[in-house]
């Protein structure tokens, strides 16, 4: 699988999930404490039944600016693994100098509630809170363009406002 332009194997469930869960937040907290985060700075909020197909993400401050990342495909523990990969690769890329902070820092930076702005750019897109599908996505997206494009007699804010909710879930299903 390639995600974020880096190639590792795909993740497989064998024996205990939730040990490989703490396992893969672990390898997170030592590869971001590497460049300097200090513990505390990190969140990752674990799951109780590590084989629920629920998203996992994690955030974390660097060069005092928020920076988040999820991933939302497999179950919970599937989902940590690939974060766990992801942040090895631009940690070790930022390490060896072939990564600058200000580019690692673009690659993650978030607002802080980005998952109420991405529930909330699924409402207004009119669909499912869980929806992962970017065909779906897209049919929605280009529904609503078209009804409220300033072209046509719609409203530039609204407009607007739909753009990026669209543009939202793009770079989330799209990393």
């Amino acid at each position: 699988m390639i995600i974020k332009g880096h190639e590792f194997p795909e993740f497989k469930v064998q024996g205990s999930s939730s040990r490989r869960a703490i396992q893969f937040r672990n390898d997170i907290f030592a590869n971001l404490k590497k460049i300097g985060v200090h513990e505390d700075d990190i969140m990752i909020k674990m799951e109780t039944v590590a084989i629920k197909k629920v998203q996992a993400a994690v955030s974390w401050y660097f060069d005092n600016q928020h920076l988040f990342f999820s991933y939302n495909k497999f179950n919970f523990v599937g989902n940590l693994y690939v974060i766990s990969k992801v942040i090895k690769f631009e940690t070790d890329a930022l390490l060896n100098n072939e990564k600058t902070a200000q580019q690692f820092t673009a690659d993650f930076a978030e607002d802080e509630d980005i998952l109420q702005e991405r529930k909330d750019a699924r409402k207004l897109l009119d669909v499912t809170d869980n929806c992962l599908d970017l065909e779906e996505i897209n049919k929605k997206y280009k529904l609503l363009a078209k009804k409220h494009h300033p072209d046509k007699g719609g409203d530039t804010e609204d407009f607007k406002i739909i753009n990026n909710a669209h543009k939202l879930l793009k770079r989330e299903l799209c990393p």
